[in-house]
């Protein structure tokens, strides 16, 4: 006899919350439609934009509730779905209900399901469209400029990110740290310049790090370009965050940018794209202008949002191979002089796949570099070759330590804490302290546990202090390194932004938190008006996205947990500039490795999935 499994799934507060809701609302005692509604509000909690009522229809469950448990059998999925749709609260797309099943039997949070509607909507009309009154010598002339060709026969990827950016009123541009993104940026910009010098530019990331990072990359960057003065000086570096560019409402997921209050751009660039979740992309696309060309970045490898969606992978995800239409392959032969040296695009493939780009060589990592090395084993999911890798000596910028007991943890970790950040607690002035901050730092996978940032942040505390580095008397102390938990519109700080707490008097007197802004200044705020914050000696790989350092040291924990993934040991690996140590238990990371994010949404397929087909390159 076949056994049917149990899946055992956690409801929190809310999703009982919700779930009764949706029974009062429809005025029915149905268990099936009080379970449907505690599972996609759990979905969205873990990220998911949506559940598949397929892979949950005929499962039984043990549920755990806040007070006790119970068990519950799903019934076959055509009869749920006719119980979901017989009340009034669930409906098919287009319907005003709190509940949507769609074609291919997910189910939607009303809310999601229009965030994803208004987001893919947005990406195929800019995908299906070009930019008119190019001037194609002009353009001839500038990729000649700016992307000179060379003698290695080596298909120049950033050579054709830039075309298709100018040509396209969306570009997508992935690729790993160090292939040269912002480059690719900066010399789009100047090409777009020299088709017209009025052109109103924006520049977008996530987070107040990124920004920086940004601003940073393009003004270097283009002071080196063979271009006039007045397109240099033309072309922006003042980044802002995304909340900061739309314009936060206080005590409102709103912004004063949006349909009916576009913003003011021709050209829309967004850096660091993996960190955008599917609201607030949704929200950024509607605040766009229809002419606005948008050119997208980031590493699609790298964990998709904290919160539900990954847009990014998902935007990408339908281009397996790296394949073009004949019309944008025949129109880049002819500007160029170049033949695009991969497969075409099917003819009934819908138009985003001329709009995404990945660069593929990295200048970073140079053949010797272990760091690059492993960074591309982890992305073919290698995980036993990575630790050869990183245990051999041949390699100088890597290392792997097996993970010492908890007991152990503060003797192991006081040698790189103490030379990690004892510049940092040296420092001058709150400049020389923020920049302290990218030269080190320690990841970790977890926040709980022995082997979590809360745990190990307490331990740098504890060395730095029997070190006399720092002062933690009363918690607050010069040289504290703080990171923003929870966005403050107010005060105009975020989740993400990165502090140091400083006092021109190196005591604990007169002390404030010293912020990098976006355009390079520095900005002071009193310690008692912060918003939610912790110390970030340690920080989850998660908080690092949009972060590098010269040195980095990933502790994984001792024991497999479902969130030790191949996206997130790729992200944690390519944080590093110089040198990467990973702590851990050689069993867990190889099953990490195997693991991959798999988020439930409809993205994907409302982009790619042309003619019932999904395969896009032949």
């Amino acid at each position: 006899m076949c056994f049917m499994p149990v899946l055992t799934v956690s409801f929190s507060e809310i999703d009982i919350h919700f779930a009764r809701f949706m029974k009062r609302l429809a005025g029915l005692s149905s268990q099936d439609l009080y379970f449907a509604s505690a599972l996609v509000s759990r979905a969205t909690g873990e990220g998911h934009v949506c559940l598949n009522l397929a892979d949950m229809a005929e499962k039984s469950f043990v549920i755990d509730t806040c007070v006790d448990s119970e068990e519950y059998t799903a019934p076959p999925l055509e009869q749920w779905e006719e119980i979901l749709l017989s009340s009034n609260v669930a409906g098919r797309p287009g319907d005003y209900r709190p509940l949507v099943i769609d074609d291919s039997h997910r189910l939607y949070l009303y809310r999601y399901w229009e965030y994803e509607r208004v987001l893919a909507d947005s990406i195929s009309m800019r995908a299906s469209g070009t930019v008119k009154d190019i001037d194609f010598n002009k353009l001839r002339e500038g990729i000649s400029l700016l992307f000179p060709s060379t003698d290695d026969r080596e298909t120049n990827w950033q050579r054709i990110a830039a075309f298709v950016s100018v040509m396209k009123r969306l570009c997508i541009i992935t690729g790993g740290p160090g292939t040269g993104k912002s480059t690719v940026i900066a010399k789009v910009l100047a090409l777009i310049l020299m088709q017209n010098k009025n052109v109103r530019i924006g520049l977008a990331a996530p987070t107040g790090k990124a920004a920086v990072r940004m601003e940073q990359a393009i003004r270097h960057v283009k002071e080196d370009l063979c271009v006039p003065d007045t397109i240099k000086d033309a072309i922006l570096s003042r980044t802002n965050t995304v909340h900061r560019l739309l314009g936060s409402i206080s005590g409102s997921p709103y912004f004063q940018h949006n349909t009916e209050n576009p913003l003011d751009l021709d050209i829309l660039v967004l850096d660091e794209a993996s960190m955008v979740d599917l609201p607030l992309m949704s929200k950024l696309v509607q605040a766009i202008p229809t002419r606005c060309r948008f050119i997208i970045l980031g590493d699609k490898d790298q964990l998709a949002s904290v919160e539900p969606g990954s847009v990014l992978g998902d935007m990408c995800g339908g281009k397996t191979e790296p394949g073009f239409s004949d019309d944008l392959c025949r129109a880049y032969s002819q500007i160029t002089g170049d033949k695009m040296p991969v497969a075409r695009l099917r003819p009934d493939m819908p138009s985003i796949g001329d709009c995404v780009v990945e660069l593929r060589k990295t200048y970073r990592f140079g053949p010797e570099s272990g760091i690059g090395y492993v960074s591309r084993l982890i992305k073919d999911g290698q995980g036993k070759s990575s630790i050869d890798v990183l245990k051999d000596k041949h390699h100088t910028d890597v290392n792997w330590k097996p993970l010492p007991v908890p007991d152990r943890l503060p003797i192991e970790l006081k040698a790189r804490i103490v030379d990690g950040y004892r510049q940092l607690a040296e420092a001058s002035d709150p400049i020389e302290a923020l920049k302290q901050l990218e030269h080190f730092t320690i990841l970790c996978a977890l926040r709980q546990g022995p082997y979590g940032v809360l745990a190990i942040n307490r331990i740098a505390e504890e060395i730095l202090y029997s070190e006399g580095l720092i002062d933690k008397k009363g918690g607050w102390y010069h040289g504290r390194p703080v990171m923003i938990t929870k966005n403050d519109y107010n005060i105009g700080l975020f989740n993400g932004d990165i502090g140091i707490v400083f006092s021109d008097h190196k005591g604990n007197s007169d002390l404030g938190a010293f912020f990098m802004m976006s355009d390079g200044s520095v900005r002071k705020i009193p310690v008692s008006r912060l918003p939610v914050h912790e110390t970030v000696y340690a920080i989850t790989v998660h908080k690092s996205q949009g972060s590098e350092f010269d040195r980095v040291v990933l502790v994984l924990p001792d024991r497999f947990s479902s969130v030790i993934t191949r996206e997130l040991i790729y992200t944690a690996i390519t944080r590093s500039r110089g040198y990467l140590e990973i702590w851990g238990d050689e069993r867990c990371f190889v099953e990490g490795v195997k693991g991959r994010i798999k988020r439930v949404s409809g993205l994907r397929d409302a982009l790619w999935v042309a003619s019932g087909n999904e395969k896009t390159v032949v």
